[in-house]
């Protein structure tokens, strides 16, 4: 077989399971009702390098501010192991099979970071863990808030989390020494559900305005159909102001003082939402201190937006690795099962403790606190009986 069939046969067992995956998506259960479940179990996943470090101490948090819940018998803390670099180079798997056993056991998880490889690296490449689990629960909403009160930012990505160029992105084809091809994938469901959230999420906190991002203007197939979409479902909410704007002049945008405040909700296909959020969580603070849901009608999952940080590990400073990032994701998990004032009251000290107040400072290094003295930190600010006269005064 010559290298061009060899790749149309490639190319047709991905259309294949795309097809599958449309089906799926159309089938798919409607959303977990939180209240009918006792008990709630949240799983917890270090994850590699500096991600059982920081996750422990947003473990800590978690289970301060569930403590009475905890108790009742209303929520339940499992410890999942295993999902290591080196356990996924052992079996050649993004997610080894018993610890996808032990996370499908939980209703939502939090999770450290992990390590992708890339090439030239020491392990196999294999596909990230990351999108391997957002695809295998169906965690097709990553949503990332990104907040500087100061400055007048209030933003809420809603970024599609199973498909794009990342869902395809280990199944390129070498079809000669001289030629490679990488895919990137829209499903009209797909891009329908991400959207819908994004529009529901504005219309149920008061936001008159809904951005679509994407290149379509080049991308015009795939991009095409998110942006088609977009527009359709808008009509479905008269009330919501809907534009559209290209990933490079938005990532322009952001930096725009002028202009960066009059977006709120911001809906994008799975490659320029992890761009541009990332961007975004500078104006936070950093990667560090930004952390995400992964949001399926089933399953939930709420991590960093970093990586595992090997230099640290290397360099032996986990110690000092800011947990931040998965404790404001902690935030999220809180507000996603329905404790919104304990979320509220830990964003508030996530707030005060990194943008304003600043007592203790991470800074990587034996120069600032480590991540059990931030914690503290945190953990006495939520106590703080004056907590949101606190926070307030400094809005």
């Amino acid at each position: 077989m010559n290298e061009i069939e060899k790749a149309k046969e490639h190319f047709g067992k991905l259309i294949e399971a795309q097809l599958k995956r449309v089906k799926q998506i159309k089938a798919e259960k409607d959303w977990i009702d939180y209240t009918k479940i006792k008990p709630i179990i949240i799983g917890t996943i270090g994850g590699d390098g500096i991600g059982p470090h920081i996750t422990a101490e947003a473990q800590r948090v978690l289970e301060h501010l569930l403590k009475d819940e905890v108790q009742k018998g209303k929520i339940e803390f499992r410890v999942i192991e295993g999902l290591t670099i080196e356990k996924r180079s052992e079996v050649m798997k993004p997610v080894p099979d018993d610890v996808l056993e032990e996370i499908k056991k939980c209703h939502v998880t939090l999770k450290g970071p992990t390590t992708t490889p890339k090439k030239g690296d020491p392990w196999p490449n294999i596909e990230s863990a990351n999108v391997a689990v957002r695809k295998e629960l169906d965690l097709f909403a990553n949503v990332r808030p990104v907040r500087v009160s100061s400055q007048g930012i209030d933003w809420m990505f809603f970024r599609e989390n199973t498909e794009g160029a990342y869902a395809l992105g280990p199944f390129g084809v070498e079809i000669t020494d001289d030629l490679t091809m990488d895919f990137t994938v829209s499903t009209k469901p797909g891009s329908e559900r991400i959207i819908r959230l994004a529009f529901d999420y504005a219309k149920k906190n008061n936001i008159d305005r809904v951005t679509a991002v994407t290149k379509a203007n080049v991308i015009k197939t795939t991009d095409g159909l998110f942006l088609k979409t977009f527009y359709e479902i808008a009509k479905e909410y008269p009330g919501i102001n809907a534009d559209d704007w290209f990933i490079d002049i938005m990532t322009a945008k952001l930096v725009d003082i002028k202009r960066r405040t009059q977006f709120k909700v911001l809906v994008l296909p799975n490659l320029y939402g992890d761009i541009l959020t990332d961007e975004a969580a500078e104006f936070q603070g950093g990667v560090g201190t930004a952390g995400s849901a992964n949001i399926g009608k089933q399953y939930a999952m709420f991590e960093a937006i970093h990586g595992s940080a090997p230099r640290m590990v290397k360099e032996g400073r986990t110690q000092y690795a800011d947990p931040s990032s998965v404790i404001r994701a902690g935030s999220m998990l809180l507000n996603h099962l329905g404790y919104k004032d304990l979320g509220k009251k830990l964003e508030m000290a996530l707030d005060i403790c990194g943008q304003y107040e600043k007592k203790l400072v991470m800074t990587g290094r034996s120069t600032g606190a480590t991540g059990r003295e931030y914690c503290d930190y945190i953990m006495e600010t939520i106590t703080d009986p004056n907590l949101e006269k606190k926070w307030q005064e400094y809005q």
